[in-house]
């Protein structure tokens, strides 16, 4: 099955058991966010409905959630820097504070015009990462909004790219392993210049003649536990005007598209990366299959 017949039928087709939270609005940027550096760089608009951060030489931008999350599903719409982007770096994320902090990465990484943005993914628990994916993005992210998702729960972290599943990270603690599960997190984005790195491992540096760099933001939904509001563990939610729902498990539908991206859209994977651990992978590794 090909991209175009595969893309028409998933946003109906993954389908999830419920998770928790009592609501799942769109949400007011001016009331969920605080923008955090910058400067003038990081805007809110239109109501509160649109958010925009911007890079120019002098300095990128960013925000965080006012509120923290322990466990549930965070939506963003985002429309990313277009044109040539190469260098630039948006993030989005989840994270707690501290040495021994866990985050739940987004990093879009630029490209040269015409070539596809990288995503890539990562978890940190209890400090330690490098738990890297990366994925080609199978459509242009800078014509329109699209849709990224994290599912945080107990069991597992689920990412989602427009309700298509790409990623699924397991609880292994059982193999000693951390896992996220005591550290309450905030939302995260930025925009920065990261051409030392980001592009071709920094071969192609950023042309600041297209500055300044900007991506935006909407649609922000939130149904999870919510430090300041609690929660209720057993509340069940529709998600998407009843088509979606926030899910305990993949169903196998579910389970073949996350296969479908990972074959033909994954460009890296820790997992496989025999050269980084030539003495064996990581014990979550054969866990993390789906």
């Amino acid at each position: 099955m090909g991209p175009s017949s595969t893309l028409t039928t998933v946003l109906a087709a993954v389908l999830l058991v419920p998770l928790v939270s009592s609501t799942y609005s769109s949400a007011n940027f001016f009331d969920e966010f605080d923008l955090t550096w910058g400067d003038h760089r990081g805007k809110i608009f239109n109501g509160g409905n649109i958010l925009s951060l911007s890079m120019d030489k002098a300095s990128g931008s960013g925000f965080r959630s006012k509120k923290e999350y322990l466990f549930g599903r965070i939506d963003m719409q985002l429309k990313l820097v277009a044109g040539n982007s190469a260098g630039t770096v948006t993030a989005y994320y989840l994270s707690s504070e501290g040495a021994t902090h866990d985050e739940i990465d987004f990093e879009f990484l630029g490209n040269e015009t015409g070539k596809p943005y990288v995503l890539h993914t990562n978890v940190f628990a209890q400090g330690k990462g490098n738990r890297e994916q990366r994925f080609y993005l199978w459509f242009d992210p800078t014509k329109n909004f699209h849709t990224y998702s994290i599912v945080w729960r107990p069991q597992h972290i689920i990412f989602l790219v427009d309700n298509l599943p790409i990623r699924v990270f397991k609880n292994a603690e059982k193999l000693g392993v951390p896992f996220p599960t005591s550290q309450p997190m905030r939302i995260y984005s930025s925009l920065w210049n990261a051409d030392d790195w980001a592009t071709r491992g920094g071969l192609v540096k950023t042309d600041w003649s297209n500055a300044p760099f900007t991506a935006y933001y909407r649609g922000f939904k939130a149904a999870a536990c919510s430090v300041s509001s609690g929660c209720d563990l057993e509340f069940n939610t529709s998600f998407g005007d009843g088509a979606v729902q926030v899910a305990e498990e993949l169903n196998a539908y579910g389970r073949m598209r996350l296969r479908w991206v990972q074959k033909y859209f994954m460009i890296y994977d820790y997992c496989s990366d025999l050269e980084r651990f030539p003495n064996g992978f990581p014990p979550e590794c054969n866990k993390s299959r789906v």
